[in-house]
């Protein structure tokens, strides 16, 4: 084999190992037995174990150098997966082995305490954990700063999305951060001038919530051959493209949360189903970083589902799975029920229009954190200041502050700014969709959504990893990020 055939078969292996890992974790969120964590435990470590024993080989260095002397022989894809196979590599290796295991070791200890430490709003014994942690991302950051020719924060954010800088973001998210606070209070205005929504009546069977989620999975092309769905305490997508795990959770008093949790985790799924199969199991083959996938359950979530196109199609649906009726049940009133603005302190119950300052305000803290001007003993006066600023509102507790998240207890720097970043791209795609699919709006409202998956899968899904986020945003849409498309697509929503 050449240098570059004999890469692709050890990380052919890595990636099948991972996905067994992933398989063991969607059976841990779902099936595992209520004493059985030792053993799973057990498993999991020595997956990690044998995978990062062959990423972190001393030949595989050998091998890449070879393989891009002879990079000229290869392919466009190949060249990509060449690059992308490296760049993994650099994360790795990047980092000594004692370091690895000394941050694994402390956000596990991290987590498990904050987990305790939220619940009663101490962050007084929490911060020698966080401050722990911070010390170690930053040596981390370090090392890969060193080894990628990035700054310490860029490489933090490489690792969730590929081609995005803090430079990039700077400007995006200056930009909303200055319109963010008068369009939240004009919506808010607007919004206490009209005569509120009317509550959908409960309760409603999770059995049946359960059914018209896969009805709706269906519809949008979700392949059950290739997948299926449980519930978890936390919804998430997992598996592999192959065999797509969706998880989700249902409230019986208000059926709309896990609706439109089952709409997100099934954009995710058809992200990874749309992959390109013949690079299945290489880097170049995966999806293209975090912002892209949550740009994909974004789109399927608010773009689409949050729409009034979608509502008239899906609310007949509704009254017909809960045999209900009403005025409540019009799709007017759904429609104003799901866009109902409040700025609150929590992120993940933060409605459409509030949501993006949640993510601004971590973005500008982490990355003050890692290029050391906040120390993790500053971050309740910080967080509180920047939440005044953004939304207009003060954190009444820590735990309603910077210890809401599990990000910064368990490690994830860099990973924040891929969830607005992902929002916007969602709003860029939409648009582009719009004007390149005749009569889409009608497409939509008569739930024929094939035209808009098959846009997505041509343009972004079966690109996989072969170009950087900003490049195959380009290339799906004709620009880069323009943080203009998303105000409007919130004006528009909000304010028309």
């Amino acid at each position: 084999m050449t240098a570059y055939e004999e890469l692709t078969h050890i990380f052919r292996r890595y990636y099948a190992l991972n996905g067994a890992s992933a398989m063991l974790g969607w059976d841990n969120a779902t099936m595992l037995p209520e004493n059985a964590g030792e053993p799973r435990g057990e498993q999991l470590a020595a997956l990690a174990d044998v995978c990062h024993e062959m990423i972190t080989h001393p030949k595989l260095g050998e091998l890449f150098a070879k393989a891009e002397a002879d990079k000229n022989d290869l392919t466009d894809w190949q060249s990509a997966n060449l690059r992308e196979m490296k760049r993994g590599w650099q994360h790795q290796t990047a980092v000594p082995a004692d370091l690895v295991s000394e941050i694994s070791k402390a956000c596990h200890e991290s987590e498990l305490f904050w987990r305790h430490a939220r619940k009663e709003n101490n962050w007084k014994d929490f911060l020698p954990h966080q401050a722990n942690v911070l010390r170690l991302i930053r040596e981390s950051a370090q090392a890969k700063s060193a080894a990628m020719g990035l700054s310490p924060y860029d490489a933090l954010i490489d690792q969730y999305d590929p081609g995005t800088t803090s430079a990039m973001v700077d400007v995006i998210f200056d930009d909303l951060a200055t319109f963010l606070p008068g369009f939240i209070r004009a919506v808010m205005e607007k919004q206490a001038d009209e005569t509120p929504p009317a509550e959908l009546p409960g309760p409603f069977p999770a059995a049946v919530q359960k059914q018209l989620g896969l009805t709706m999975m269906k519809k949008l092309g979700f392949d059950f051959t290739r997948g299926r769905l449980d519930e978890s305490t936390h919804p998430f997508c997992g598996g592999v493209p192959g065999d797509i795990r969706l998880t989700t959770r249902y409230n019986e008093n208000d059926f709309l949360s896990g609706f439109f949790g089952i709409m997100h985790e099934t954009g995710h799924a058809l992200y990874e189903m749309g992959l390109p199969e013949r690079w299945r199991n290489q880097p170049v083959g995966e999806a293209r970083g975090m912002a892209f996938h949550e740009s994909q359950s974004l789109l399927s979530e608010m773009q689409l589902t949050l729409s009034m196109d979608f509502l008239e199609y899906a609310a007949p649906l509704m009254r017909n799975a809960f045999q209900t009726s009403g005025p409540a049940w019009e799709p007017e009133n759904i429609y104003r029920l799901v866009t109902r603005v409040q700025p609150s302190f929590i992120r993940v119950d933060a409605d459409e229009a509030t949501y993006p300052a949640h993510i601004i305000l971590r973005y500008r803290l982490e990355k003050r954190m890692i290029e050391g001007s906040l120390e993790a003993k500053d971050l309740p006066e910080a967080f509180a200041n920047e939440m005044q600023n953004l939304l207009g509102i003060t954190p009444d507790t820590d735990t309603n502050s910077c210890m809401q998240d599990i990000h910064w207890p368990d490690g994830a720097f860099g990973y924040f700014p891929t969830y607005t970043l992902g929002a916007m791209t969602a709003a860029q795609l939409m648009d582009k969709a719009r004007s390149s699919i005749p009569g889409l709006a009608t497409h939509i409202r008569a739930g024929e959504f094939t035209y808009l998956f098959d846009w997505l899968r041509k343009n972004v899904h079966e690109m996989g990893s072969k170009l950087t986020s900003p490049e195959l945003l380009k290339h799906a849409t004709g620009q880069t990020l323009n943080a203009a498309i998303y105000k409007n697509h919130l004006q528009s929503r909000y304010l028309s």
